[in-house]
């Protein structure tokens, strides 16, 4: 729930003097991207700038404080703040902050001005002591929204200290209109003038322009003056006499003597205690300072001037001048310092009933009440944790005393969950443990129902330990305890039986009971396990060879996050990816990559150890394509990934299978055998990711030379996948087998394989694990084809493979990608002209396609575009290169490629 004071335009001093001087520099403002108002604290910004804006109708005006550091809460308020100063509703950006679903903060912005694009007016967006921001993920993001924002809009920042927000490429562009203390202090005219507004007397201009001098034209200095000179009735001279030594080391004391004396004891207290708030309503005053007069004693307080600021055109939400506070808090802690604990510990109560946990936090903690600060998490735990705030519910928890953490099993269960979600598999175990003897030595005695939403989460742990026998036990303990009403533990519990049968190859029931999860999530509104049972399923599809059914139940998947705003969660990434693997294996490698991509822009937030599988797909497609430098990179992120973390052998099979393919390109034999020395040897074969591991074994076994080892192993991988039924590791192992077998001279048992695999592609439609074997299927293929007894459906696949396996294989060569052109550029050795010659990076690709035969008819439909296109990039380069013809050209690239080797 936005705070509407924190968003609406401040009210203007009733006696503020007019700045013509400061409004003068600033009435081109509009041209430019940045208005940043820079001074220590008491110069004016806000009322310089809230003044400057006054007669602006598109300003959006976004108060900050030490709380808006939190990402989310930022972005809730900034993209309303736009709103307000565009009269724009941007919904899908609002809707996107108000679930936390986005990826970054510049991600959230691109949507914010795709959404602004039919905005063309001048608006103003204000962000209102934005010194208090000290989260530099806020100011990434405000970085990026000034280099892309709109020539129309202006953001206009007051600040005490320079914004780490490349403000000085900004000024070197003339885009940067900066109002600093110097522009805001106030020269003799505006002083005079701030002086005869409020003293009924004649004023020596010398004694103003001492006053001014002295306190080097500081407003609030000079506010503190005059309010002197009214109280006690002195004229301007003698209070300048009284504020010649002040400082800022003197302030509170002057405060103390001049102003705060000057109330009665009531007033005062009622003033320390308002100011445990750093912001408040009269509602939370009520609670804290237990008076029903708060609101008619703010009022009055306010309509003295006496530092309080309102914040909201309804006037219902305050905040005391940030020096005034500073002063009020350090009187509180001297003079109330036995009602410290107390006030704070009101102020939590109160904050929790305005529905504020993050306030309700920090005042609990400064009251350093564990009890408190339990309590709080114990009602409000599960709300941080399926709202991202991991990190908060980490530290708080982390810093609770053992006789409180321990006294409370729902608190235990959490901290627990929090490991669980970073994949710390060993650390929830550990923890659990230890949590069971803290609660034996405190006679605590878990109920059934408690210890059955801890059998759950051990159930999960298990199954991502690849522990199926263990997390089947635990999974049905959990149902058996558990009571009906404990939505969240028992689908967790059920999910957790379906993935035992996924793993042991029992497709059918882990199918069925996946279909039973997401229903019972999708009844209790449990969207991410509902979107997790989606993607077994999937995942169940694939290997029982229906694809377009997976195909098809991931678009209920996207549906899912797009009706409910899941787009950041990290299971978006899986599905994904899991789209990736269906597009590589029909070969559709372009938007295999384009969906491998968004998947790690989901994923950009978290640990970057949740990556491998993506650059492990990454690293594939490269592979197939030919771009091996580029698969190289790929391959050492992974490699790098690897050794931060201990991962399922699902991932870490992918990421093999990429390195060994890489390698038998690279033909770096050594590098094969390293890999199978060391390489885990799964138990079991009755699931996708073990099938996978065995084949990756069989693979090297096979490059290395032991080609009966690879057949054996291959053959033992074959009978349990019949077993079982995993028809896509069928057809995977008979592409396999069949090339094998052909190097043996088995020929009829090559071919035969080679017909399993035809037939069985047919209804899988997979055709990328074909090309990544290579030319090696070629021959396989053309015996099964002379042999003649294939269908005519089986003949048409037969064809399709050799025409794709023949272009691919081309395309492989002709790749002249972005490490090679920088090598080429880079190279002492390469003839000037061409390290000079500003080729495009299309006329580079063009080049390196002529080079492997490539027909301007095929380089245009590599590239999707005209001929008469082509024929312009080729003449082009020619004109660059100074080359005669196409032979020349194939000469040239020839001399390159060889110098690159």
């Amino acid at each position: 729930m936005l705070i509407p004071s924190k968003l609406h335009f401040p009210r203007r001093l009733h006696n503020a003097i007019l700045r013509q001087r400061v409004l003068d520099t600033l009435e081109n403002a509009m041209h430019y991207k940045l208005v940043l108002f820079r001074s220590p604290a008491g110069y004016g910004k806000t009322t310089m700038a809230a003044q400057w804006l006054s007669d602006k109708d598109a300003t959006g005006w976004y108060s900050l404080d030490e709380s808006d550091n939190d990402e989310y809460k930022f972005a809730k308020y900034f993209v309303q703040t736009i709103s307000n100063a565009t009269h724009t509703e941007l919904s899908h950006s609002k809707a996107l902050t108000e679930k936390r679903q986005f990826a970054s903060l510049s991600s959230l912005f691109s949507q914010v001005f795709t959404e602004l694009i039919s905005f063309q007016d001048e608006a103003y967006i204000v962000l209102d002591d934005y010194h208090l921001i000290t989260n530099d993920t806020i100011h990434l993001g405000l970085k990026f929204f000034l280099k892309h924002l709109p020539d129309n809009l202006t953001l206009v920042i007051t600040s005490r200290s320079q914004p780490p927000l490349n403000t000085a490429n900004l000024r070197v562009r003339d885009l940067l209109i900066e109002i600093d203390n110097q522009s805001l202090a106030f020269d003799q005219s505006e002083t005079s003038l701030f002086f005869n507004q409020r003293l009924n007397e004649n004023i020596d201009q010398e004694a103003i322009t001492h006053v001014r001098e002295h306190v080097e034209g500081w407003p609030s200095a000079l506010q503190l003056i005059a309010l002197h000179s009214i109280q006690n009735n002195q004229s301007l001279n003698n209070s300048a006499q009284v504020m010649a030594q002040l400082n800022h080391a003197h302030l509170w004391d002057y405060l103390a003597e001049e102003v705060f004396d000057h109330l009665d004891q009531e007033t005062q207290q009622f003033l320390m205690r308002c100011a445990v708030f750093d912001h408040f309503n009269t509602t939370l005053l009520s609670k804290v300072t237990q008076r029903k007069d708060a609101q008619l004693l703010i009022e009055n307080l306010n309509r003295f001037g006496l530092f309080i600021n309102t914040n909201g055109e309804q006037g219902d939400w305050y905040k005391f001048h940030n020096l005034f506070a500073e002063f009020l808090t350090h009187q509180r802690q001297n003079h109330l310092a036995h009602e410290e604990i107390d006030l704070q510990k009101y102020a939590a109560e109160a904050w929790l009933e305005h529905d504020n946990i993050y306030q309700a936090l920090r005042h609990a903690k400064n009251a350093k009440d564990d009890i408190l600060i339990a309590n709080i998490l114990t009602q409000h735990g599960w709300h941080l944790f399926n709202n991202g705030e991991l990190s908060l519910l980490e530290t708080t928890i982390s810093d609770l005393r053992p006789e409180v953490l321990f006294t409370s099993p729902r608190l235990v269960i959490i901290r627990a969950w929090l490991a669980q979600s970073q994949h710390n598999y060993l650390q929830v175990n550990d923890l659990l443990s230890e949590a069971q003897r803290e609660m034996a030595d405190r006679n605590i005695v878990l109920d059934r129902h408690m210890q059955g939403e801890i059998d759950a989460l051990r159930a999960q742990v298990a199954i991502n330990k690849n522990e199926p026998e263990a997390a089947l036990a635990f999974a049905e303990k959990a149902l058996e305890e558990l009571e009906t009403n404990k939505y969240r533990s028992r689908i967790v519990a059920t999910s957790v039986i379906g993935e035992y049968h996924h793993v042991s190859g029992n497709l059918a029931q882990a199918l069925a009971l996946m279909q039973q999860t997401e229903k019972m999530a999708m009844t209790y509104g449990i969207y991410h396990q509902a979107l997790w049972a989606i993607l077994q399923q999937s995942e169940i599809l694939m290997a029982q060879g229906f694809m377009q059914a997976a195909f098809d139940l991931q678009d209920n998947g996207f549906k899912l996050i797009e009706d409910q705003d899941l787009h950041q969660l990290p299971l978006h990434e899986f599905l994904l990816r899991s789209r990736a693997q269906i597009y590589w294996f029909w070969f559709r490698f372009d938007e295999a990559e384009q969906c491998t991509w968004k998947g790690l822009d989901v994923l950009s937030p978290f640990d970057e150890t949740k990556h491998l599988r993506g650059y492990s797909m990454l690293a594939r497609l490269a592979v197939a394509r030919g771009e091996l430098d580029k698969a190289e990179r790929y391959l050492d992120k992974c490699q790098q990934l690897l050794g931060q973390s201990d991962y399922h052998i699902d991932w870490k099979a992918n990421a093999s299978s990429a390195q060994l393919f890489y390698w038998q390109a690279k033909n770096n034999s050594e590098a094969i055998q390293y890999w199978l020395a060391q390489a885990e040897r799964p138990e079991t074969r009755c699931n996708h990711f073990t099938q996978l591991q065995w084949r990756n074994i069989a693979r090297a076994q096979f490059h290395l030379g032991d080609i009966d080892t690879a057949i054996e192993t291959l053959q033992t991988s074959q009978t349990i996948a019949q077993q079982h039924k995993l028809i896509t590791d069928i057809n995977r192992n008979a592409i396999l087998a069949a090339i094998l077998l052909y190097e043996n001279k088995q020929i009829d048992e090559a071919v035969e394989a080679m017909h399993l695999a035809i037939k069985q592609s047919n209804q899988t439609g997979i055709i990328g694990s074909f090309l990544m074997a290579g030319r090696n299927v070629l021959k396989p293929l053309g015996k099964l084809q002379q042999k003649g007894n294939v269908t005519e459906l089986e003949k048409h696949r037969i064809e399709q493979l050799q025409k794709a396996l023949s272009n691919n294989e081309r395309s492989r060569s002709a790749h002249f990608d972005e490490t090679f052109i920088e090598k080429v550029l880079n190279t002492p050795e390469v003839p000037e002209l061409i390290r000079t010659s500003p080729l495009t990076h299309r006329e580079w690709q063009v080049l390196g396609l002529i080079y492997s035969g490539f027909s301007n008819e095929q380089i245009a439909a590599e590239f999707d575009v005209a001929p008469t296109t082509i024929k312009t990039h080729i003449r082009n380069l020619y004109q660059k290169l100074n080359l005669p013809n196409r032979k020349a050209a194939i000469a040239m690239a020839d001399e390159l490629v060889g110098m690159m080797k």
